[in-house]
């Protein structure tokens, strides 16, 4: 399937672009496929998924994922799939050069699309340190909309994000994020 330019975010803070292959919506629910051109040394921090499996597939580069305590090392072609539940994270091992890899999602989740948008967005505007929405409301509800869990002592603090989700969504902030940055 042929992407399109519309469909793809970028974020300046950390470097990486999001490319959307195919959305939830368009697979009925089915699938969610994003490319990943990922900066060197970027990545994300170890979480937890319980909504959907995601499987990495290396594209251009080496590709580092994290499976518990399994660090895999993925060149092109080779996949690894994350369980729902399983704490995972990815990176570019690489100090000079970007990589590019798959994820796939499985089931799709037009809430995890959202928040790439709405992320990815707020980094464009300035609203973002190190890609971390320096508003809590905005954190929130991306932690809400991308089913991200964090294990550990930073698990504890969720109660309190859901709070914050569920007080942003009555003040209406859903709704402006999503008018002002989702697109597709």
């Amino acid at each position: 399937m042929e992407t399109k330019t519309a469909r793809t975010v970028e974020n300046p803070d950390i470097g990486d672009r999001a490319t959307f292959v195919e959305t939830s919506e368009e697979t009925n629910g089915k699938r969610t496929l994003i490319h990943i051109d990922l900066a060197p040394k970027g990545g994300n921090i170890l979480h937890v998924h319980r909504a959907f499996d995601e499987t990495f597939t290396a594209m251009e580069g080496v590709l580092g994922v994290q499976l518990e305590d399994q660090i895999l090392y993925l060149h092109p072609g080779e996949r690894a799939t994350v369980k729902i539940g399983q704490k995972h994270r990815f990176f570019n091992p690489s100090d000079t050069d970007p990589i590019r890899f798959a994820v796939l999602l499985e089931p799709g989740s037009s809430n995890f699309e959202m928040a790439i948008q709405v992320a990815y967005g707020l980094s464009q505007d300035g609203l973002t340190r190190n890609a971390v929405p320096k508003n809590l409301y905005h954190l929130a509800l991306l932690g809400i909309w991308s089913d991200t869990h964090m294990p550990g002592i930073m698990g504890w603090l969720e109660p309190v994000f859901r709070w914050l989700a569920a007080r942003a969504v009555r003040k209406g902030i859903d709704r402006e994020l999503k008018y002002r940055y989702c697109k597709f």
